[in-house]
C-alpha cells in the first residue's frame, strides 16, 4: 500500500499537539508536531506508540513499511526526511525511545 492509504489505516491524531520522543534518561530527542509537513509522521509515530508502547527495533521496522515510498526516498536521500531516518537507522543508533503525547487543548 502506499502512504497515504497506510495513513488511512490508522488511528486518528485530531487529539494531539505533539509527540516526544525521549531516550533511557528522559531527554527529549525529538519532537514531531502536529503541522503541515509532520501529520503523517506524527500519525505513524502515534501509531508506533499505541501497538508496540515504545520505539523500539520492531516498531522502526514496522514504521519504515508504514511510511512506504517515502522510505525509499529517504534511504536515497538521506537527511530529506529526518523523522524516517531514524526509523532507518535505529538498530545503529541504540536504545529504545519512549513516547511522550501532548495532547492539544
Amino acid at each position: 500500500m502506499s502512504f497515504a492509504d497506510n495513513l488511512k489505516q490508522l488511528p486518528g491524531i485530531s487529539h494531539l499537539e505533539a509527540i516526544q520522543l525521549l531516550d533511557a534518561q528522559g531527554n527529549i530527542v525529538a519532537t514531531i508536531e502536529h503541522k503541515p509537513g509532520q501529520i503523517g509522521s506524527l500519525t505513524i509515530y502515534n501509531h508506533l506508540a499505541q501497538f508496540f508502547g515504545l520505539i523500539n527495533a520492531e516498531a522502526a521496522a514496522r514504521g519504515v513499511e508504514l511510511y512506504a515510498e517515502h522510505a525509499d526516498d529517504a534511504r536515497q536521500n538521506p537527511g530529506k526526511h529526518p523523522n524516517i531516518d531514524r526509523l532507518l537507522n535505529f538498530p545503529a543508533e541504540g536504545g529504545n525511545l519512549h513516547v511522550k503525547h501532548v495532547f492539544a487543548l
